[in-house]
């Protein structure tokens, strides 16, 4: 008797990585099948790091072997297939093809580039696709889109109280809440000073089983020339282990982390971080899940609540907020360079192979091991980048290249809105543009550097600090009108006419060496 035809292929997408996607409503094993693909496209559009692309292919390994145990049937291409399919769209046409389904079922992927692709091959096929919501998130894309209806300008906090109310968290029993104040970020912004951190507990490491040693070998062998550090490879790309490594940052990091969240430190990459945003986003773990677990720590005493109000408005407010702001612009968001900035990226940040100390760490440690916390990414590698004056679409590229979390939903809105200040505005009110006196005020980064961070002129002044004048001095026509810039543009102004030479010569001659000091 022949097999019944297939009733409803099921796209399943490296970051979708959840058994309770709205995408296995109404599975019928019978008639149902799963489709997953690992494909070159999805590693070399942007030059993806092996790290990430080897987390992305175990996860996806692991999830298939998990849905087989059920008796789900997948249908499932290994990234060295030898079929020609260096994309999505062409191996699901293939796969069209060949179990001819009535139609196709997809959650909205987390990015308009995979979505397009995938809407264009089923066309192209003849057969009905279904976008589906992702019920991952808290706040669906409509949601958003009611939220920022109306509004002038969209800001995080409005959004954050917003949450924190339709889903009781964090608040007291008169409804407002807890301590008295929405926001505690106020009280995380301390630095180690020198002593450094201490009682620092390194993450839980998850070593590689067969599977995810397969995966290595295959990574290894195909993206040779791509950066990365496997040998280190210790991420969990399992349900179970996801839920290993929230227990461990709730019960090891989170109490501290609140305090220290902005803190650097050389050879300490974690410190008092979770290192869960890639389980997250890959959901292999639930945010729902997260926000419980850290309330609950809070609640039982166990960490401050200066803590658990700012891993919360990470995760409920921040998370959900830049996926909003993301499919609310989309697709021509990615264009935008509101400072028309015109540099190169420089090479350096594919090597780590510069005399400026802070961005050696930050950029070794990311290309290793495809993490750096947000501050590091922020107001080190993203600072520097916007100073510079590179073009945010390459700063773009490579972050989401580079590091083991990104997915461009979340990736984007950060590195060009907010990073790069490419959007004029929609994420952040302001550049974080800043002197090489934060960094040395935040880390040990400037210790034994041959750039003074207090120096703006000359070959030892540090080139942050230099940059960020010249930044001031180029943009502040447009940036005078901004409220919480006109102080910083007004400190430029002043400066003597000397000194101004001396910044823009110096500002001249990095630019003329690819953003490396000379």
């Amino acid at each position: 008797m022949p097999a019944p035809r297939t009733r409803n292929l099921i796209v399943c997408l490296g970051d979708q990585l959840n058994r309770d996607s709205a995408a296995f409503d109404g599975f019928d094993a019978a008639t149902d099948r799963v489709w997953m693909a690992e494909v070159m496209g999805e590693s070399t559009h942007v030059r993806s790091s092996k790290v990430r692309t080897a987390l992305f292919l175990s996860a996806m390994r692991h999830f298939r072997s998990a849905l087989e145990k059920e008796g789900i049937r997948v249908d499932y291409r290994t990234l060295d297939a030898d079929d020609g399919r260096r994309d999505l769209g062409s191996a699901l046409e293939y796969s069209i093809a060949k179990w001819k389904p009535a139609r196709i079922l997809l959650v909205q992927p987390g990015e308009w580039r995979v979505q397009e692709m995938l809407e264009r091959a089923a066309k192209n096929a003849g057969v009905p696709l279904d976008v589906l919501a992702d019920r991952h998130f808290l706040c669906s894309i409509e949601e958003f889109r009611a939220h920022a209806d109306g509004r002038k300008q969209l800001r995080l906090e409005y959004f954050y109280r917003e949450q924190r109310r339709k889903y009781g968290v964090l608040l007291d029993r008169s409804g407002g809440p807890e301590g008295g104040e929405w926001n505690l970020d106020h009280e995380n912004r301390e630095s180690f000073g020198k002593k450094g951190p201490e009682g620092v507990r390194k993450p839980k490491a998850f070593k590689p089983d067969a599977t995810t040693r397969d995966v290595i070998a295959v990574v290894e062998r195909m993206l040779k020339d791509h950066p990365g550090d496997l040998g280190r490879f210790d991420w969990p790309v399992t349900p179970a282990q996801a839920e290993d490594a929230l227990d461990d940052f709730v019960e090891h990091r989170l109490s501290e982390f609140g305090r220290w969240e902005d803190a650097m430190w050389t050879d300490e990459p974690v410190l008092f971080h979770s290192r869960l945003s890639s389980a997250m986003n890959l959901k292999l773990l639930s945010p729902r899940r997260v926000i419980e677990r850290v309330e609950k720590a809070y609640r039982s005493g166990a960490v401050p609540l200066a803590s658990a109000e700012g891993f919360i408005r990470q995760v409920l407010g921040w998370r959900e907020y830049v996926r909003g702001i993301y499919w609310l612009h989309m697709p021509d968001y990615v264009e935008r360079n509101a400072l028309k900035a015109d540099q190169s990226l420089p090479a350096f940040y594919w090597t780590g192979e510069t005399d400026m100390s802070c961005l050696r760490a930050a950029l070794t440690q990311t290309l290793e091991s495809g993490y750096a916390h947000h501050i590091q990414r922020l107001m080190v590698t993203g600072l520097y980048a916007l100073l510079l004056g590179v073009r945010p679409q390459e700063v773009h590229a490579w972050y989401l290249g580079v590091y083991v979390d990104a997915v461009e939903w979340v990736e984007l809105p950060n590195t060009l809105g907010m990073s790069q200040y490419g959007d004029g505005g929609i994420m952040a009110s302001k550049p974080y543009a800043a002197t090489g006196k934060y960094i040395s005020r935040m880390s040990n980064y400037c210790k034994g550097c041959r750039f003074d961070p207090a120096k703006s002129e000359g070959e030892d002044a540090c080139p942050f600090t230099t940059l960020y004048w010249d930044f001031l001095l180029r943009h502040a026509k447009g940036l005078g009108s901004n409220p919480r810039m006109a102080l910083q543009v007004k400190n430029a102004q002043r400066l003597t006419e000397v000194t101004v030479r001396g910044v823009r010569a110096r500002a001249r001659a990095i630019r003329a060496g690819g953003g490396q000091p000379v």
